[in-house]
């Protein structure tokens, strides 16, 4: 089935960006003088722990944060792995923070600090700058996530409402300085490290008017007393060290598309770094599917990137691989030979259970219950409804999304 075809070959991206297929080959080898602690944040914590635990040589120690349901499944030894809420942090999230926080502070000389981070970690590792409490940085969180902001935007708020994020984290270790690494799978456009859960290892710029004018254009009143506590908040130096971005966008989609041209498609790249609404995306990958459609090969269109959604509906449910499906479904005339799977490769679309979704002209929904959907942000239950829905279960690594359209013949 083509179904299974696209999933198989969105599975080869998702695994070439795993730790286990990207990390072994570059943690630091032998041992040092004193202990390895490892600490970090993201989706893919639990499988980066795994690695770590079992290449990392003498007494290794630390503690990660990954998502509820993101876990480890292999011993991770002396590393500990906290489960936490994403994409709203909760309880656990500042527990996290402040345990990994406080442990990154009893580095000493002769010990090696190995920082994991990946996607994700920016909810996932909280401690919030002095004044601000976890409810009210969860709310400011909560309203960004869900007002279409981009994510470096987001990212720039974060990192100037918390103690661990741009660079801080790093910075507390400062005593291990001379033996420092940063290990990143990247989620984010353009692969900024200082972007990738908000940098809790990497010297960002202090930028406190920016963050208080990204809150303001996103709606979010800014109260003298916040501003105040971001104005205050002035990161301390961070220590430079090896930073090794070992997974991103291009490294699934390159597996991806080989994945493809063994299976006999004609692979066509559009785009490994696209940003912007993800309604308007779909709409305009139609045109481009019906023209390669016409000229009836098998061809694959690829992309990747993050797109995003503005949630007018409160309770809507679906993510921006959803919506962007059920534009490019809204768009496309009814028999047109085109099938299509946009998939995220943590294994999560937005908050909800799965993946992401798949349609073929067999179980295309018609355009006015795609435009309703869409409307009322209540894709998920349009793709409940035509059985197009993609449930992977979380793949403990996180590069963004993985867009398919199979355009021509199956």
């Amino acid at each position: 089935m083509l179904r299974d075809e696209l999933i198989a070959i969105f599975r080869a991206g998702v695994g070439a960006a795993s730790a286990h297929a990207r990390l072994p080959q570059l943690l630091p080898d032998g041992e040092p003088q004193g202990r390895t602690l490892v600490l970090g944040c993201g989706k893919a914590a639990g499988a980066m722990a795994e690695v770590a635990a079992a290449h990392l040589k003498g007494e290794v120690t630390g503690c990660l944060v990954t998502r509820h349901g993101h876990g480890a499944r292999l011993p991770t030894g002396g590393i500990e792995v906290i489960e936490a809420s994403h994409p709203v942090p909760d309880a656990a999230s500042l527990a996290a923070g402040r345990r990994i926080r406080d442990l990154a502070a009893t580095a000493r000389k002769g010990d090696r600090v190995v920082f994991l981070i990946s996607g994700g970690g920016s909810a996932l590792l909280v401690d919030p700058i002095p004044g601000l409490s976890l409810d009210q940085k969860a709310a400011i969180n909560r309203h960004l996530v869900r007002s279409g902001v981009a994510i470096a935007d987001i990212n720039c708020v974060r990192r100037h409402l918390s103690r661990v994020k741009g660079g801080r984290l790093a910075a507390a270790a400062a005593s291990a300085a001379g033996d420092m690494h940063s290990f990143i799978i990247s989620d984010v456009v353009g692969d900024d490290p200082a972007v990738v859960a908000s940098g809790p290892t990497i010297a960002s710029p202090f930028e406190p008017e920016r963050a208080i004018a990204i809150l303001a254009a996103s709606g979010w009143k800014v109260e003298a007393g916040l501003a105040a506590m971001i104005r205050a908040a002035a990161p301390p130096p961070v220590p430079p060290h090896p930073v090794h971005v070992i997974a991103d966008a291009r490294t699934a989609l390159d597996a991806a598309s080989a994945e493809a041209v063994a299976r006999g498609w004609t692979v066509i790249r559009i785009g490994d770094d696209l940003e912007g609404d993800a309604s308007a995306t779909g709409r305009a990958h139609a045109a481009l599917a019906l023209h390669h459609a016409a000229a009836g090969a098998r061809c694959l269109l690829v992309s990747g990137g993050e797109l995003t959604v503005e949630v007018r509906t409160p309770g809507g449910r679906g993510g921006p691989n959803l919506e962007y499906l059920a534009a490019l479904m809204a768009a496309l005339p009814e028999r047109a030979p085109v099938a299509a799977l946009a998939c995220d490769s943590d294994g999560i679309d937005g908050s909800e259970d799965n993946a992401g979704g798949w349609f073929d002209a067999a179980t295309r929904a018609p355009a006015l219950d795609c435009n309703a959907a869409l409307a009322a942000n209540c894709t998920y239950d349009l793709f409940e409804r035509i059985g197009g829905l993609v449930k992977t279960g979380p793949t403990r690594t996180n590069v963004n999304d993985i867009r398919l359209i199979a355009a021509g013949a199956p």
